[in-house]
């Protein structure tokens, strides 16, 4: 059994929405504008990221990118692992052929979840070039992927877990160290 311990938080509303301020400049500016991007937020905490890049976006450039929902669970690598896993909905109402497609999650940590996300959005099309956004970085890669734009880069070990809190998920905006510790029959 595992139980959490609250080691820091790292992120408040105002940083984090810097962040995004920041990754929407970065996108921009390596898009050379914001004509044919879309936005694929990964289920769940990616969608809201993915909706507030394109707000910002929009009010830098006056041009709101296609703003995309992708759900992973069936390309998970221990998808026949999980016993019920929980499904949302992919929502892409938009051809991704030929566009500059922004993958975004909150955090980056083996590189599995985004190895997913690339298998989905590849059943879905051809995108033009394929680009990641998260909000957070944690290192320990598994897979040889690296993200285009990160909001910050937060060194962890494996007894923690970096959460990502947003709105409207979740009651505030934030990012949170947590130690882990692992308990044996009650006892620490």
């Amino acid at each position: 059994m595992e139980q959490a311990t609250l080691k820091a938080q790292i992120m408040d509303e105002q940083a984090m929405d810097r962040a995004i301020t920041r990754i929407a400049h970065e996108i921009i500016e390596h898009n050379e504008g914001a004509e044919g991007i879309a936005l694929v937020g990964i289920q769940r905490r990616g969608v809201p990221i993915a909706e507030r890049l394109a707000d910002k976006i929009e009010d830098i450039e006056g041009v709101r990118p296609h703003i995309g929902k992708l759900d992973i669970s069936f390309y998970r690598d221990d998808f026949k692992r999980h016993i019920s896993p929980v499904i949302h909905a992919t929502e892409i109402l938009f051809s991704i052929d030929g566009v500059d497609v922004v993958l975004v999650d909150d955090v980056l940590y083996t590189g599995r979840t985004v190895r997913s996300g690339l298998d989905a959005l590849m059943d879905l099309g051809r995108p033009k070039t394929v680009q990641l956004a998260v909000m957070v970085d944690r290192g320990h890669r598994e897979l040889p992927i690296r993200a285009d734009y990160v909001g910050k880069n937060v060194p962890s070990s494996h007894e923690e877990d970096v959460r990502v809190s947003i709105t409207p998920l979740d009651e505030v905006d934030s990012v949170e160290i947590w130690g882990i510790e692992k308990t044996v029959g009650g006892e620490q």
